[in-house]
Formats: C-alpha cells, structure tokens, sequence
C-alpha cells in the first residue's frame, strides 16, 4: 500500500505543499509504471507475516548481543567490564555498548587481544562480570587468559563473532569453524560453557543467558555468533524485561565457614568475594589450588580431582538446557541437526522436504557443551542424522564421538551463508540412500 508513504510525505513536507505535491506525484507514476510496465512474466504476492503482537525493532546479531549484556547488568545489579580490541565483524557489540554508559557498562578499548581478556578477568575478580570479544584469531590470541579463568573459577563470558580463516582469512566473510577451538583450543584440560545464537534476535537472549550461567557457576562462557548473524537483522520483538529469567548475584560477605573453593552442592561453584571483604582474603591465580581451602597444592590426587570437579562443574550446566524443541514428526528417516547461523537455510529447507511428503525433522543446539540431556535418545528415533555447517565438519564429529550415531556432515566453506536449495538436495539424495 502506498498510504503509510505518502502519509509521511505529508508531515515530512508540511510547510512545503508544492514540494509534498511533487513527490506524491512522482510516487504515484513510479508505481503506476511498475504496475502496467509487464516487464515480469510472474507475480508474488508476499503475504503478512504471522507474528505475535507487540513493539518491534529492526535488530543486528551485534546489537542484540550488546543489549542482551545490557539487560544481564541491569536485572542482576552487578556492573559489567567489556574489555576488547577492535576485530571485524566483532567491533560493532564494542561500539553499541560504548554508547550505553548511564547503565552499568564499563568498556575498555585495550591496545590487545590479551589486554582485553586479562581485563575481565580482573573485573571478575573485582566483583564484576567480565566480557571480552573478538573473532577467531583474537580468541586464540585470548587462550591463555581463558585457561585462567577457568583455573579461577570466575565469571567470563568470551564472545566470539566468527569469520573466515585461518589467520587473517578473509575478516568480512562469515563461517562457523571455530566451535572445536571453543571446545579444545587451550592447554590441558580447560572445560567451558558454549552457547550458539540462532538468529540475530537470539543473540540478545544467548547473551544474556551467557551471563546468567558464568555468575551462578562460575565458569568461562564462549558465545559463537558469526559475521551473518552479527550484520545480519531481523525485526525483533522488544520483551518484557520482567518476563527474563531471575538473575540474582550473591556474594559471600559472612565470615564464618569461608573457604574460597567451598562448593555448592548444587552447581560445583565457588563462592564470589569482592575484594577486600573483611575475613575473607585468599589466594588466586593460574596455579592449581587444593580444594576448598584454594592453597596452592601439587599433590597429584587433588589435581586430578580438581580435574574432574571443574569438568563436572560444566556438565551439571546440562540441567539448566529445556527440551529439544523438534521440528517435524518425532521418529523418521532423517534428522538434521544444525547450530548457530545456519538456523534460517535449515528451517527452509526442512519444511519443503515435508512438504513434499519426506519423513525429516531438525533440532537446532543452542548449547553445544553441555549437550542438551535428551539429545542421544531423539537422535536415536531416526534412521540418519545430517549435519550441516559451514566448516568441514565439527559438531558432526562431536555427535560421532558423543552418542556413536552414524552422522554424516554437509559442508560449505565459501565464506557464504548455507543455501537452503543445496540442502534441500542432500536431503532427497541421503533420505534416497536410505530406502
């Protein structure tokens, strides 16, 4: 409809009715032309989007990102240091929330990739929630500074907005091959949480649940988006901010009882002391530490424990994942199973192959470590498992190795989003090879 245009024209040129006259003319003949032209053999109609009532916004994946940190120190009325260096496509979440300082933001611009992370991790000690981002080669370059975090047991969350490599690769072209540097890429045995967004509006809600489980486990977190998602934009419906999860920070002040690596029975976390908190000084730093007391300790058997305390630590995060939501029947001859980015091509692709008469469903993971709970069993109710990604194929070898499930990967690397059409395909050809 023409109206909601020439309406604006209307106010914008108020004071000028020849001018307002003018351009309402020339709308009214451009889309008279393209009306009558029959320049096109074929005509769509696109129909009105089924969406729930409410205030949109058009929202970036960086945006949202920024925001879902923003709303996180709002609700949990703890402050957050955001330190990085700028890195494309990652800069923009640097850049959003430098223009947010009325709230509780803190943002550091550091000369490098370990400045920033070792900032956080400082801030977290401090009292703070820490965050860093960059792309793949400034979270390896933030490796060590990790591996720190995660000996400390503190509150980090690293985002990292991927993009095309190795090195320098090519900065402004999206991929997703980062997820086995977030699961394995630093020295020893170093287990942190891994959440993927889905869409760039997700990342508001992966952002903030981000937080939420670095303050009540105090753990490392790792947020992959990727250059799709980050400059990607979807119109997204603002939430009720009562309507977000509780996010309720407690840090031990009592005295009595304090040991610095004293666990909650529940999550395996240390408690949070703010610096300076009378009574309750203690030892930090990248060297192991006895349980509970936190003294420094090489006694084999506490560090093989400290080992398995910090990994099962990651693992009871598992209990936080809701149900897979499944999209399509729950048994079949197909089960495609994505992450991050590839959401929308997946989506796509897997409703045309039912709607020409295929038995194929799909799961797409927001958590990637932990897996969610009842991952293995709805893998398990269909005859094969696709997996696409773009990356020569990573989490199809995590389901391998995780569940011994016959997974079988279909790969693009071309610094392009996946094509819903090329997957659309494989799935005729693998559902096929099946009958």
């Amino acid at each position: 409809p023409l109206e909601p245009t020439l309406d604006w024209i209307g106010k914008k040129f108020t004071k000028s009715a020849d001018i307002a006259a003018a351009n309402t003319r020339v709308l009214k003949a451009g889309h008279a032309f393209g009306e009558t032209a029959e320049f096109f053999e074929e005509a769509y109609t696109v129909e009105p989007a089924e969406m729930a009532p409410g205030l949109y916004r058009a929202m970036t994946g960086n945006r949202a990102l920024a925001w879902g940190l923003l709303a996180a120190a709002e609700r949990s009325k703890v402050p957050i240091v955001y330190g990085a260096y700028p890195i494309t496509p990652a800069s923009g979440v640097l850049e959003e929330l430098a223009m947010h300082k009325r709230f509780r933001i803190r943002t550091i611009q550091a000369e490098d990739e370990i400045a920033a992370v070792t900032a956080a991790i400082g801030a977290a000690f401090g009292g703070a929630i820490g965050v860093t981002c960059s792309s793949g080669p400034g979270i390896a370059l933030k490796g060590e500074g990790i591996g720190l975090a995660v000996t400390a047991e503190l509150p980090l969350v690293i985002l990292n907005i991927q993009r095309a490599g190795p090195s320098t690769g090519m900065p402004t072209k999206t991929e997703q091959a980062d997820l086995m540097q977030a699961l394995y890429g630093r020295n020893s045995e170093s287990p942190v949480v891994v959440l993927a967004p889905a869409t760039p509006g997700d990342c508001f809600y992966i952002a903030y649940e981000a937080v939420r489980i670095a303050a009540k486990y105090m753990v490392p977190v790792i947020v992959l988006s990727d250059g799709f998602l980050a400059n990607g934009s979807e119109p997204w419906l603002i939430p009720d901010p009562t309507t977000l999860p509780p996010l309720d920070v407690q840090f031990r002040t009592e005295k009595e009882g304090f040991f610095p690596y004293l666990r909650d029975p529940a999550t395996l976390s240390r408690p949070w002391v703010r610096p300076g908190t009378p009574g309750l000084e203690h030892r930090i730093g990248g060297i192991e530490k006895q349980d509970v007391t936190g003294n420094i300790s090489y006694d084999p058997d506490n560090h093989d424990h400290m080992v398995k305390t910090r990994a099962e630590k990651v693992r009871r995060v598992a209990q936080e994942i809701p149900p897979t939501t499944i999209n399509g029947p729950a048994t079949g001859d197909l089960l495609v199973v994505g992450w991050g980015g590839t959401y929308g091509s997946i989506t796509a692709a897997v409703e045309r192959a039912q709607a020409a008469g295929l038995s194929v469903a799909s799961v797409h993971l927001r958590h990637l470590n932990p897996l969610p709970p009842d991952l293995g069993h709805i893998l398990r109710e269909y005859r094969k498992v696709m997996v696409p990604e773009i990356n020569s194929g990573q989490l199809v070898r995590v389901l391998r190795a995780e569940y011994l499930v016959d997974a079988v990967g279909f790969n693009r690397v071309r610094g392009l989003p996946l094509a819903s059409e090329e997957i659309v395909e494989a799935i005729h050809q693998l559902i096929g090879s099946t009958s």
